[in-house]
């Protein structure tokens, strides 16, 4: 049934066709039939033909009103192949009837219209093979044998003629036919595993969600860290990878009866049969997003080298045929990027509790995008306390407080604005305004000795940043001001691109931009790279510095350790104990951050804080 997607359509347009030319050519006969005075027959030949075109006409408007489902699709297929067959044959009735009569142009008529009609199945039945073949054959066969029966030479040369004619006409809807398969192929299938496409999958779906009153679950598996294998043994080796991988999809499937596809890059798409139950539907679901999770993780052997995958996986259950198939992916996409902010290798089922989450994510996204044209965004600004040489630093902190939100977390709000792409306006309004903030605090005597602005990746790599930086640094900042500007980059968002990024940080550090990596620690390739990005400071993330208390800082003396011997200053944030102080005093750290010193302040506050000398250790 799959592979008459692309023909159904095909065939509801030609019917139309058929009708009107057998519509408009037919009353011609029952004119030679007047002129002849044998009107009956041709007119109950006419009402036969007007008879099988209102059938015809009915069957293209049951395809056309109904939305009806593959299966139902399949059978009208069968009827409309009936009624294609009887149309043409109709046409080889009136040849027969003609033919066998005296008058002699009455046979050129019945000889032209018989050619006429052969040509016209050839095209019209160009995507039904074996019906185009019978009818072809059908309709030219008759006209070979009335030539062979005039008994004369140039009629044998006629027949001679019509075979090759029939043989033209075979020829012609078969190649029709490949290249509409060929056509239909490559817009329903994946080039690379020759699996479905989204376009093939999405009307899966949607004939899917015509059935009334059963469930089927629909699984989105994404491939984790796929990116990394193209990047580092190239996209050769990360297609035989897919290819592996569809594979072992489609054996497991074929086992359920389920439908794989793949939806784009290393995105795929399962479609289970129907359920009587949801809770078996949800039931079964699980059981086979966790088989098929199972199986993406065996180990891979390709081009000599040892692979290991993991993925994640949204599981959507379908139940409601008045919702969108896009809408049913969306769900089953939602349920998927959960697994991956939640740490990937996982599956997770679409609920109620994940789409109001969804839903409150998308009306912050929606108010964010107001946030600095209503004066929402302020900025923050925590002490970092230097020890050893008893100054004062600090880090700029935004926060967003929403009339009808409240205040609403830097975690919630700065992820969104980094997928969304806000962050490059965001990002633009903190660097302004904390430059803008330096400057008057220059201007009143207040020195720091720097200043911490945190920066995003996709701030980062964005083509007006550096423009941007140059352009502020100029505006706000004098030379020494500007040695006091420090961007801070988080670990794991730097190795992104390290090689772009290390470019983009040469460039700034001309103009007297320092640069310190956030969260230190908590990354997956710390030491691999930290030596080639021209870093001067590492922050030690609070995980581990709240673990002081239950470990004996194993990690942080490490890291300590490292930092000094590469001449690395050091800053530990989430400081809330005095234990905690006196460890990191102890063991070198250089700069201390967190609630044992001060909350993030707003400006006047911080002023204070400064001015009163309330920092001293």
């Amino acid at each position: 049934m799959l592979d008459n997607m692309n023909f159904y359509k095909f065939l509801h347009k030609q019917i139309l066709i058929l009708i009107i030319l057998d519509l408009t050519t037919g009353p011609g006969y029952i004119y030679i039939g007047l002129i002849h005075g044998t009107i009956l027959l041709e007119m109950l030949w006419f009402i036969t033909m007007f008879i099988v075109s209102l059938w015809g006409y009915k069957l293209y408007r049951n395809y056309a009103d109904k939305n009806l489902n593959l299966n139902e699709k399949e059978q009208w297929l069968q009827r409309v192949k009936i009624f294609l067959y009887i149309s043409f044959s109709l046409w080889t009735v009136i040849f027969l009837i003609y033919t066998s009569r005296s008058e002699v142009e009455l046979h050129y008529i019945a000889i032209a219209t018989q050619i006429g009609g052969s040509v016209v199945a050839a095209t019209i039945l160009a995507s039904q093979k074996k019906l185009a073949i019978i009818t072809i054959i059908s309709m030219m066969t008759p006209l070979i044998i009335y030539f062979i029966v005039i008994d004369e030479f140039f009629t044998y040369l006629l027949s001679f003629f019509a075979v090759v004619l029939s043989l033209v006409l075979l020829h012609a809807s078969r190649n029709t036919y490949e290249n509409l398969v060929k056509s239909q192929y490559q817009a329903y299938h994946d080039y690379l595993t020759s699996l479905g496409n989204r376009r093939f999958f999405i009307e899966l779906l949607e004939d899917t969600l015509k059935h009334e009153k059963h469930f089927t679950y629909l699984l989105i598996i994404d491939l984790d860290h796929f990116k990394t294998i193209n990047d580092t043994l190239g996209h050769d080796v990360g297609d035989a990878l897919l290819r592996e991988v569809a594979s072992r999809m489609i054996k497991v499937s074929n086992e359920y009866n389920n439908k794989v596809s793949r939806l784009g890059g290393d995105e795929f798409s399962i479609l289970s049969n129907s359920y009587d139950t949801k809770e078996k539907c949800i039931e079964d679901g699980i059981h086979f997003a966790k088989t098929i999770l199972e199986l993406i993780k065996k180990r891979y052997l390709i081009d000599k080298h040892d692979l290991y995958m993991s993925a994640s996986i949204g599981v959507s259950i379908i139940n409601n045929k008045d919702i969108s198939a896009t809408q049913f992916i969306k769900e089953a996409d939602i349920a998927m990027y959960e697994v991956k902010s939640s740490g990937r290798d996982g599956i997770v089922l679409f609920n109620e509790e994940l789409s109001n989450r969804v839903k409150e994510k998308l009306e912050i996204e929606r108010l964010l995008y107001f946030s600095l044209e209503h004066n929402e965004i302020s900025l923050k600004f925590q002490p970092q306390i230097h020890h050893k040489t008893d100054t004062v630093s600090c880090e700029v902190l935004a926060r967003w407080e929403n009339k009808n939100l409240g205040p609403i977390s830097p975690e919630l709000f700065i992820p969104i604005a980094e997928q969304t792409g806000f962050i490059i306006e965001l990002g633009y309004f903190i660097l302004e305004n904390a430059l803008l903030t330096l400057k008057s605090w220059n201007e009143k005597g207040i020195e720091l000795d720097q200043m911490s602005i945190n920066i995003s990746m996709r701030q980062m790599f964005h083509d007006s940043f550096i423009e941007d930086v140059e352009e502020l640094l100029h505006r706000y900042l004098n030379d020494k001001l500007r040695s006091k500007i420090v961007f801070e980059i988080t670990e794991t968002s730097a190795a992104e691109d390290i090689q772009k990024l290390i470019k983009v940080m040469n460039i700034l550090k001309e103009f007297g931009i320092r640069f310190s990596m956030d969260d230190f620690g908590t990354g997956y390739s710390s030491l691999s790279y930290l030596s080639q990005i021209p870093v001067s400071e590492l922050k030690i993330d609070k995980s581990f510095i709240s673990e002081l208390s239950v470990t004996d800082g194993t990690i942080v003396r490490t890291i300590l350790d490292v930092a000094r011997n590469m001449n690395i200053k050091t800053v530990a944030e989430g400081v809330e104990k005095i234990a905690e102080k006196e460890f990191l005093i102890k063991n070198n750290c250089d700069t201390l951050q967190g609630y044992y010193y001060s909350k993030p302040l707003d400006k006047s506050d911080f002023e204070e804080y400064v001015l009163n000398s309330s920092y001293k250790v």
